[in-house]
């Protein structure tokens, strides 16, 4: 199906690149889930995952209890199958339904396509007819692949399961003989524990997105600093910032009482970060985000909702082609790429203000225009630029007289020098008397 064809159908379709990378790292997050159900997991790249369910069906009440809750803890429409051994179960989920393996077409042997074309012009259209066939006869005709792939599908050859290996989470600990009674001395040992986190995370070659402080003191109550930056890092210094920033917000600041005596460090979310050249000079990282940090710095200060960013969005209208979220929140944004459509005033009026306008119809730009009370002259003119309104947002767009009113902008130049981006909102042929509207100021 084409994109047209799907946005046609799905008018709310969010589209974005693939991202092979990203599909990958959520493959084996899905499969890190899929070890609550049994610790024998593995990957069947690129988008499958494999469970050795063996001796836990009755955990869950039975293999079909545990296929609904297997399925449930997805969050995708996904496909399945059960069966004896993996490489059945495998051919069964991506190549057709049921318990029958030999009902399966030769596809599922996986071969390329000369191979298969050679198969069905020798009239062997599913696994059953092959197996009846000798293998060695197969072997010689078709390729050794072609035996060996069949023979592990009916479960005559091993399919052994490779189990992942999940990372041990990173969590650092402190313990002390004598409680610490100064919240200094706790703040030179949490960025130790940083530095040992850094340490593993350069080794994993992943960088923190929320680090998670707990101060235990003598009289069992614990204090808990929390901070989270907008893309993955593992230098000490720039977490130590945010958590002196965040104490500095407490309205109730630490307080060691009679002393802490155990400090954690736990790195709760963790992302791909790769080493990065390192500068002669003072031997720290190139390319540093300076921009990242100031805005974890400025979130952890204001508050997340307070530092904002412009985000691209799918939709037609000027004014709502972007949105602010969140800049914490916001990661790796792709703009699209520049079209080739007029210029634009880089801000725009929020809402567009309405200004009196004389002009020639139908279709001709402003000639003055009224705008705080001031009229203005206008000397040179530029457009139309034709912006139709959303007709597929608006229920009934698609009839006659639904689709809402369309746009003409022009970009106009006055006597004084000074330019704008004014558009008439609404055809004549749409409505009489069309109204007139200041949407930008270009610099």
């Amino acid at each position: 199906m084409t994109l047209a064809d799907a946005r046609a159908r799905c008018p709310d379709l969010a589209t974005a690149p693939h991202d092979p990378v990203a599909d990958s790292r959520a493959l084996e997050r899905l499969a890190g889930a899929m070890i609550a159900f049994t610790p024998l997991v593995s990957l069947d790249a690129p988008d499958g995952v494999v469970l050795d369910v063996t001796g836990c069906a009755h955990l869950f009440g039975g293999e079909a209890a545990l296929v609904r809750a297997v399925l449930a803890a997805t969050g995708h429409a996904v496909r399945h199958a059960l069966a004896p051994h993996v490489a059945a179960a495998r051919a069964l989920a991506r190549f057709g339904g049921g318990t029958d393996v030999r009902a399966l077409p030769v596809s599922a042997l996986e071969l390329d396509a000369e191979a298969l074309s050679g198969l069905r012009r020798a009239g062997l259209e599913t696994l059953g007819d092959l197996a009846s066939r000798p293998m060695a006869g197969l072997a010689a005709r078709f390729g050794e692949l072609a035996v060996t792939r069949l023979r592990a599908i009916l479960g005559e050859a091993g399919s052994p399961v490779v189990p992942l290996r999940l990372a041990e989470p990173i969590r650092l600990e402190t313990r002390f003989p004598e409680p610490l009674a100064r919240t200094d001395d706790a703040l030179d040992v949490i960025e130790d524990l940083l530095a040992q986190a850094s340490r593993t995370m350069e080794q994993r070659q992943l960088g923190g997105r929320r680090f998670l402080v707990t101060l235990h003191r003598t009289d069992n109550a614990r204090r808990r600093l929390a901070v989270e930056t907008g893309l993955a890092v593992r230098d000490p210094a720039a977490v130590m910032r945010l958590l002196r920033e965040r104490i500095d917000t407490l309205s109730d600041p630490l307080d060691p009482g009679f002393g802490f005596d155990a400090i954690t460090l736990a790195v709760l979310g963790a992302q791909h970060l790769p080493s990065r050249q390192i500068m002669l000079e003072d031997g720290r990282e190139e390319n540093a985000d300076d921009v990242a940090a100031l805005v974890d710095q400025l979130s952890v200060r204001m508050g997340e909702d307070s530092v904002r960013r412009v985000a691209p969005r799918d939709r037609h209208l000027p004014e709502k082609a972007q949105a602010l979220v969140p800049a914490l929140r916001l990661r790796n944004v792709q703009w699209p790429p520049p079209e080739d459509v007029p210029p634009r005033p880089l801000l725009l009026l929020d809402p567009p203000q309405q200004v009196d306008v004389i002009a020639g119809v139908p279709d001709s730009p402003p000639q003055r225009f009224r705008w705080k009370g001031r009229l203005h002259d206008v000397t040179l003119a530029e457009g139309p630029e034709r912006i139709g309104a959303e007709w597929w947002r608006r229920r009934g767009g698609h009839m006659p007289g639904g689709a809402g009113e369309t746009r003409d902008y022009y970009r106009i130049e006055d006597a004084d020098g000074r330019r704008y981006w004014i558009f008439r909102h609404g055809l004549f042929s749409e409505k009489p008397d069309p109204r007139w509207y200041l949407h930008g100021l270009f610099p």
